[in-house]
């Protein structure tokens, strides 16, 4: 199969509580008019990106069963749903964020502990 630029972040899997992120595009100017020199927006303690992929959630612990020879040994993982969906704007903690480059780009994986807020297009 083709990489391409649709398709090369559908073989990727966020595990448990985390999302992947890439970064919103940095204003080149303050508000007040002054230009910013380049990385200065990437030292903020606090940024905002986009969400591109979220994990499952919080998996829920399995009731302890005996197990019978008869029985099916099929686990089912269930998961508390995160807060967090795809295409939500967040604003979250660089301290709380692992760098990470993929197919040449810098995304970041964020615990949803590390997310301050979301903002979502559609109506909640």
């Amino acid at each position: 199969m083709q990489l391409t630029a649709d398709n090369k972040l559908k073989k990727l899997i966020v595990v448990g509580d985390r999302v992947l992120i890439r970064l919103k595009k940095p204003h080149e100017k303050t508000g007040s008019g002054l230009y910013l020199p380049p990385g200065v927006q990437e030292k903020e303690k606090v940024q905002q990106g986009y969400i591109i992929k979220a994990g499952p959630g919080y998996p829920i612990p399995m009731p302890v069963e005996e197990n019978e020879p008869w029985m099916d040994s099929d686990e089912k993982v269930k998961y508390v749903p995160l807060q967090a969906k795809e295409g939500d704007l967040a604003i979250f903690l660089l301290s709380g964020a692992h760098e990470v480059m993929y197919e040449g780009e810098k995304y970041y994986i964020v615990s949803q502990a590390a997310i301050l807020m979301l903002e979502r297009e559609t109506d909640l």
